[in-house]
């Protein structure tokens, strides 16, 4: 089983399966615009514009699960990403990322890659793991997925190679994005 197994929604409601991205180097990004992660937006697009022509993928998958930070329509979602940052890698329809209603694919991508913490050393990761031990504890419990913009990277056969959190900055996943590449 690969990542290839599973299809989605594309944000304009068409029908689409990952085996359309057989081959690419994916980024699995689950999104909110109303999120203190929000800017992420900024960096996942600098990343997919540096490395898209040797074969980058990046997957947004927009979600309302984490404090309502997604409470439009997937058109709104759309031009929220386009307007304010120009986002013109894949976005997926609104998407549940955890839980029993997640989607499959979410369900496998939390399977291949635990959840492993957040980095307390930096103050993002500290802030949120203080906000859910406080506000939703069980959050912190298992696998899925903790948070907005929680990073998935897939090599070029549809494997899980690692997990990025919340607090994991774009940036950051560009040394591994070129081992794959």
């Amino acid at each position: 089983m690969s990542v290839y197994s599973f299809e989605a929604d594309t944000i304009r409601g068409q029908r689409v399966s990952l085996e359309d991205y057989k081959g690419k180097v994916l980024v699995i990004v689950n999104t909110a615009s109303k999120c203190g992660f929000t800017p992420q937006y900024s960096d996942l697009q600098k990343v997919y514009e540096q490395y898209k022509d040797q074969g980058l993928e990046i997957l947004g998958f927009p979600s309302n699960q984490f404090g309502e930070q997604e409470p439009g329509s997937n058109s709104d979602v759309q031009e929220f990403c386009q307007i304010n940052y120009g986002v013109s890698f894949p976005l997926f329809a609104k998407t549940d990322v955890r839980e029993e209603s997640a989607h499959p694919l979410f369900k496998y991508l939390t399977e291949q890659a635990p959840f492993h913490g957040f980095d307390t050393s930096e103050p993002s990761g500290k802030m949120l793991h203080a906000f859910l031990s406080e506000k939703l504890p069980h959050y912190l419990e298992g696998n899925d997925v903790k948070w907005n913009f929680t990073k998935f990277l897939i090599d070029r056969q549809g494997n899980v190679i690692k997990r990025f959190e919340s607090t994991d900055e774009p940036l950051n996943m560009v040394e591994d994005i070129q081992k794959l590449l």
